[in-house]
């Protein structure tokens, strides 16, 4: 089960940033599920959702796991966070308590409405098994309450159409880098100055 240590105080006043198309016209899927693979992640596991007060950092949206997604989200006023993941995989009370393989942690686990609720002395989080994955929402004891952790799992959902342009970082069209002339062909590569020009 993946329970969540505190986040970086990093996240806090990050606000969501739009990077979705200029023109206001939304990318056909093609493009949005390049986007998304560009990521590292697969387009059947990005996923967003809301919770009262909470906002998405835009800048937490990445990948988790081998082809999973993450994103958190941030309360305007407390500065509390929550993190939603998606990874394939099975819903098991019996799985590793935390990410770092820790035992003899104690963890709760029980049903509630179709959701796990899973609970450690540090950390909970409510998990949900779709076709072949699992969605999680999870925080820190002290940030992100119960309540808006169900909440947050009732209300998340697979990202589509202006969703996905709006939280997904633009296909590169960075031009390929430029053959520099003043580096040597052998040694560190620093540049060579020619003779005289410093003092």
């Amino acid at each position: 089960m993946t329970l969540l240590r505190r986040l970086p105080l990093l996240l806090a006043p990050l606000v969501l940033v739009a990077c979705g198309s200029e023109t206001g016209d939304v990318p056909d899927r093609a493009e949005l599920d390049r986007r998304i693979e560009t990521m590292g992640s697969a387009p059947d596991l990005v996923y967003l959702t809301e919770a009262e007060g909470y906002t998405l950092a835009r800048q937490s949206v990445g990948v988790y796991g081998d082809d999973g997604f993450s994103a958190s989200y941030v309360a305007q006023e407390s500065g509390a966070v929550f993190q939603l993941t998606v990874d394939r995989g099975d819903l098991d009370c019996a799985e590793p308590a935390l990410e770092d393989g820790s035992s003899g942690v104690e963890v709760t686990c029980e049903e509630d409405g179709g959701l796990l609720y899973r609970s450690t002395p540090d950390g909970h989080e409510y998990a949900r098994a779709e076709d072949g994955h699992v969605v999680r929402v999870g925080s820190a004891r002290d940030e992100a309450t119960r309540e808006t952790l169900r909440q947050a799992a009732d209300a998340a959902h697979r990202a589509e159409g202006a969703e996905l342009d709006e939280i997904l970082p633009p296909l590169s069209d960075a031009p390929a880098p430029v053959e520099r002339g003043d580096l040597p062909e052998h040694g560190d590569g620093a540049p060579q100055d020619p003779p005289g020009v410093s003092g």
